[in-house]
């Protein structure tokens, strides 16, 4: 995929109908972030097994400090030494690359999961049950990916400022979701160790300690977007109309973050079942049958901000398939031991 986007970056961002003046700048920010996608599938897969022994805190301890180093080096880039949207993008890929060696040696010092190669043998039923959980995922994170892209397209016919406005929000935006994801995939952890222990009932307790915990510090990030948006927008750009149109985005969406962390964390019960097929559609259809013609479609009488109220309504309409499916306790007989 990395390849891919290499090689036909610019076409890519034609199909998505960006700006022509635009799309150099954005072409080679693609080109550098690809070239640190091994580190970020690495750190994933590291987190993953670190999360599936019980340690959850190691992989949120490096994530944390990757995401406050990708933003203190993209200060220092853009806003002392001027280079640019290239600089942001390496900014990204050192950051992800540190995060990967340090887990790297963590994992290395862990005696429950460090190997060698010599005594790699492969298992057939391992691998069947890996292919069976992670295809769905993997498949989801591409028509997500898509999906993403498409809304980008939506937004660009409204200009650069907008462009502008929306890429630099999603970057708080992502930065202020990852308690949510990450209390989550801690969810899912606690499921799957829980349901092979029999006890149900800690289950459904995760799952109230989850939404509560998620409850808190969403609230807490809404009221600090909707006092200090502006600051914070002022951190990408000092453009008055990027800034309000980015601070726009942030206070709409923040808005529904309890919505969102709830949304996440019923998946991940699902997730920790072995259960993944239901939230992978659910998640799809939230945003290709909800929030992608909610955009396009009112985007002629809302403007830009039929984009930014498409992503509360999609959470809406997931939250609800998801806790329907929930009661109907059926994901509770995907969990294998």
């Amino acid at each position: 995929f990395a390849i891919i986007g290499i090689i036909f970056s610019d076409q890519i961002f034609s199909l998505i109908k960006l700006p022509d003046d635009v799309i150099p700048l954005a072409s080679s920010y693609l080109k550098v972030y690809l070239i640190g996608l091994p580190f970020v599938f690495g750190f994933a897969n590291i987190s993953a097994t670190l999360r599936g022994v019980g340690d959850s805190k190691t992989p949120l301890y490096l994530l944390i400090f990757s995401t406050l180093l990708n933003i203190a080096l993209d200060l220092y880039f853009v806003a002392v030494l001027k280079l640019g949207i290239f600089a942001v993008a390496m900014a990204t890929v050192i950051s992800q690359a540190l995060a990967y060696f340090a887990a790297i040696i963590i994992l290395r010092k862990n005696e429950l999961l460090n190997f060698h190669i010599k005594g790699l043998v492969f298992d057939k039923a391992i691998f069947k049950k890996a292919i069976n959980i992670g295809l769905p995922s993997g498949v989801q994170h591409v028509l997500f990916s898509l999906g993403m892209m498409t809304l980008f397209a939506i937004v660009n016919k409204f200009g650069v400022k907008v462009i502008a406005a929306y890429s630099a929000a999603l970057r708080l935006d992502s930065l202020a979701i990852m308690p949510a994801i990450n209390l989550a995939s801690a969810l899912a952890t606690f499921v799957g160790q829980n349901l092979g222990a029999g006890k149900i009932e800690r289950v459904k307790k995760g799952l109230q300690t989850t939404i509560g915990m998620s409850f808190i510090i969403s609230l807490t990030i809404t009221i600090i977007f909707y006092f200090f948006g502006e600051n914070l927008m002022m951190l990408f750009t000092d453009d008055p109309e990027v800034v309000r149109y980015g601070k726009e985005y942030l206070v709409i969406v923040s808005s529904f973050y309890v919505l969102f962390s709830a949304l996440f964390s019923v998946n991940a019960v699902m997730r920790g079942a072995g259960d993944v097929i239901i939230p992978m559609f659910i998640t799809l259809i939230g945003l290709w049958l909800i929030r992608i013609p909610f955009a396009y479609f009112f985007s002629n009488t809302m403007g830009e901000k039929a984009v930014w109220w498409s992503a509360p309504v999609g959470w809406g309409v997931g939250m609800i398939l998801s806790y329907a499916y929930y009661k109907t306790n059926r994901w509770k007989k995907k969990f294998k031991v």
